[in-house]
């Protein structure tokens, strides 16, 4: 049975029960719900692939998935009403997006890179989770820490020096990664994303760069990568940004 999403890839197959395994569990909503009941729940969606640029929901339409990124990364973004694109988030693996309990998209999500996911159609899983308070309580918490990112990132632009905001943007993409000094980390945003991300302008975005490069404290291989020489270093540039967008 295939799930039918305007501009998407899909699969066919039903997501199986090796989510147990999957490493992504541990960081998702569903870390604190027992084996049967991942089977009993997973047995009700689909795996679903987005290629690079594709969309899974637009603002404003209806919404009719909810899911969990397996792997590769999203992008939330909301359209302002002079036609520019703001990124309000990013979506790594083991994140939930879309909106349970409703069926109206606030934002838009679209892939940055090649992703898979674990989709429910939305009616489905509301109905399954008005069964499971456990469920119910990990969608609860997972928007109320929703919420408190979002008020920490209010603070973080306006409170923060671009050099703070870029450097933390580094260590973050490094630590969702998973990747150490040294290794290489794909950025998979634009230099022009970044900088609408983190409330900058390009410039200083490539100003700010190239200084954490010119004092030996990351390298630059290409505009999409970076390796980071000097954790101690970055974290010292971060400075209070790392706190608040934690």
């Amino acid at each position: 049975m295939y799930i039918e999403t305007a501009g998407t890839t899909k699969f066919d197959r039903k997501l199986a029960a090796p989510c147990l395994k999957c490493p992504t569990r541990r960081h998702s909503i569903y870390a604190a719900l027992s084996g049967d009941m991942l089977d009993d729940l997973f047995r009700r969606g689909h795996c679903l692939a987005l290629g690079r640029g594709e969309t899974l929901m637009w603002e404003g339409e209806e919404a009719l998935l909810v899911g969990t990124v397996r792997s590769g990364l999203l992008k939330i973004t909301s359209m302002m009403s002079d036609g520019r694109e703001q990124i309000l988030g990013l979506a790594f693996p083991g994140d939930f997006v879309g909106r349970p309990f409703s069926r109206q998209a606030t934002s838009s999500i679209t892939a940055l890179t090649d992703t898979t996911m674990c989709v429910f159609r939305g009616n489905v899983f509301d109905a399954f989770a008005g069964n499971h308070p456990e469920l119910q309580h990990a969608v609860l918490l997972h928007a109320l820490d929703e919420l408190d990112r979002a008020r920490r990132w209010m603070m973080l632009l306006a409170r923060t020096s671009a050099r703070e905001r870029v450097a933390s943007f580094l260590i973050e993409m490094a630590d969702r990664a998973g990747a150490g000094d040294g290794e290489p980390v794909d950025i998979m945003l634009s230099r022009q994303q970044m900088a609408d991300f983190l409330g900058l302008t390009i410039e200083t975005v490539s100003r700010r760069l190239t200084a954490l490069r010119q004092a030996r404290v990351v390298r630059l291989p290409d505009l999409r990568s970076f390796i980071i020489l000097s954790r101690a270093a970055l974290r010292d540039a971060a400075g209070d940004a790392l706190s608040l967008a934690a």
